[in-house]
């Protein structure tokens, strides 16, 4: 029974100490510049910023109020600005890991750029037959109704219909891929030229200095 009593004190005690540090003492200021301490915050305080004091009377932590609308704002650009500069570390990194030189990245541009060409080369010739092929097949709808002239000409037979229009909507198709290889070429050069001129700026290359030698070199050449 004696121990029974004893745990419980102990209980009662270790409850009453932790509530006494849990309490906490906070210190903040109205409109006019007030100061105000108390062990809570009054509603009509409640979104300014506050302070917790220790026993001491030394702030220990500072407490947010509400963000005015123009704070946020603020926030949110300094976030956008945060994740953009670790978004171009990481690109930059990358960068310097992939290449040595600003002639590796040329090469791998060049090679890039052949890659496209090609297909753009191939698809041409390949444009090239079906609108040969589409002329000769318009050459023999012509002899039928809608196409001809002759109001007493048949109509054309379905399956001279139906290559027409496929050979039509192939031709559609391959200049549109031709159009897209075109584009992500120049896209392609555009990405490549801007690693080259960021590369540059990060291994501190000088163009000018680059050309001026060339240039020297050049002048003595006989």
């Amino acid at each position: 029974m004696r121990n029974l009593i004893i745990i419980s004190a102990l209980v009662v005690f270790s409850s009453a100490a932790t509530a006494k540090e849990e309490q906490k003492v906070f210190k903040w200021t109205d409109d006019e510049g007030n100061v105000y301490y108390g062990d809570s915050i009054p509603a009509e305080f409640a979104e300014r910023p506050k302070e917790v004091l220790n026993e001491q009377g030394v702030a220990v932590e500072a407490l947010e109020g509400k963000k005015t609308e123009e704070q946020l704002a603020q926030e949110r650009r300094d976030n956008e600005l945060r994740a953009a500069r670790e978004l171009q570390q990481r690109a930059d990194q990358a960068l310097l890991n992939t290449y040595l030189s600003v002639e590796e990245i040329v090469m791998h541009r060049d090679r890039r750029v052949e890659l496209f060409q090609a297909q753009a080369r191939v698809t041409e010739l390949y444009l090239k037959n079906l609108r040969g092929r589409l002329e000769t097949i318009r050459a023999d709808a012509s002899r039928y109704q809608p196409y001809s002239q002759d109001s007493n000409a048949p109509m054309i037979p379905d399956d001279l219909a139906d290559e027409l229009l496929r050979t039509k909507e192939t031709i559609e198709r391959h200049e549109y891929n031709l159009e897209k290889y075109e584009r992500d070429e120049r896209q392609i050069i555009e990405r490549f030229d801007a690693d080259i001129h960021r590369f540059k700026d990060l291994k501190g290359i000088d163009d000018s200095a680059q050309t001026a030698i060339a240039d020297q070199r050049a002048s003595v050449t006989p």
